[in-house]
């Protein structure tokens, strides 16, 4: 049997980048039971098509029609995803019913989901995303994230919020590992200003250019120092290798849930290994179910850098799981119960739950 249910969680603080801001997290959920193993999967998408073609109702209906029948021929998450390829696009959707199977099938295996998926080193390194803010109040997040202890930095930037924001990150912070993330919001015409920004001393600059501008990180590539990191344009395996192998992309922002799923991204790792490129994974306002799924991957031997996987905490006062990720010098444990690990609070969910329906029995 399989539901969706769409959740509504208010954020601690607003969160704005350069796609605009967010005040809440609209979450879809997925649950699969077979009476004696409960599965879940979280969409990454948002309320509306602003970030991404996909958006939530979009997508539900995409599962509705589509996706969720193929589950009757399998419950197999490899097989899924080979099933699933004829529908063109729509991988956040797709995604959230093959993490919901990886759930699945680790369960019934009885295994903790990062061991089920391949060699795991046991933790995650964290690092932050601070959305963009008034100076004042980015340097008070920057402090707090440094006396937490998060082992990278990273700060939204947009044109116009960028060189003396860094300026002054760097005269009061010179030695934290510190990136920043553009979200596609430059051009080449704003080259000197990218040029600019290998004045500080930057672990990379994530996505500065629209994510199908391969012409344009070619020609970027040949005239900045600081390492290019790309996350958006990362939307398959094909496209990673073909960034990688061109020599554009020093390091990959891993999101499962926009690249299909775990099969694909598991796939994005071994091309990443081949080619020497950096790997960490970065987070879409998951609830502590997307979370989870986020923080197996990223403790897998092979994703050393400090990636979005901050706790629980970092956006919401209270999640829909009963449990939260906790950090500890830095680094977080994902859980060690079978498949993801978490258990529904379902009072919570039942109060910041919006809609719901069974689609399949």
């Amino acid at each position: 049997m399989l539901h969706y249910f769409k959740v509504s969680i208010p954020l601690i603080q607003e969160f704005r980048t350069s796609f605009g801001v967010q005040y809440e997290r609209e979450a879809v959920i997925l649950r699969y039971d077979d009476g004696e193993v409960q599965a879940y999967g979280e969409m990454v998408s948002d309320e509306t098509p602003g970030y991404s073609y996909e958006f939530n109702d979009a997508e539900i209906i995409v599962i509705k029609k589509h996706l969720a029948p193929i589950l009757k021929k399998t419950q197999d998450p490899k097989e899924f995803s080979e099933l699933s390829e004829y529908v063109n696009g729509h991988n956040m959707a797709k995604a959230a019913l093959e993490m919901m199977l990886y759930d699945y099938i680790a369960k019934k295996e009885g295994k903790p989901l990062h061991e089920f998926i391949g060699k795991t080193k046991g933790y995650a390194d964290v690092g932050i995303s601070i959305g963009m803010s008034s100076l004042d109040n980015t340097l008070k997040n920057v402090e707090n994230a440094v006396k937490r202890g998060y082992r990278r930095i990273k700060v939204k930037i947009q044109r116009g919020h960028d060189v003396e924001l860094l300026k002054a990150i760097r005269e009061r912070f010179p030695k934290i590992p510190l990136s920043v993330d553009a979200n596609q919001d430059y051009t080449l015409d704003d080259l000197e200003t990218l040029k600019r920004l290998d004045d500080f001393n930057l672990e990379y600059i994530e996505q500065p250019l629209g994510k199908d501008d391969f012409l344009g990180y070619t020609k970027l590539k040949k005239e900045i120092q600081t390492k290019i990191c790309l996350d958006e344009s990362i939307e398959s395996p094909q496209l990673a290798k073909m960034y990688m192998e061109s020599g554009i992309a020093d390091i990959i922002n891993l999101k499962p849930g926009r690249m299909g799923g775990i099969s694909n991204t598991l796939e994005v790792i071994d091309i990443a290994k081949k080619n020497s490129v950096g790997l960490w994974v970065g987070g879409m306002l998951e609830t502590g179910i997307g979370r989870s799924f986020n923080i197996s991957i990223a403790s897998l031997d092979d994703v050393k850098l400090p990636g979005d996987t901050s706790p629980n905490d970092k956006y919401f006062r209270k999640d829909i799981t009963m449990e939260i990720f906790t950090m500890e010098n830095g680094r977080i444990y994902p859980f060690k119960n079978p498949g993801i690990g978490i258990t529904i609070d379902y009072p919570y969910f039942t109060k910041v739950m919006k809609d719901g329906e069974k689609i399949i029995d």
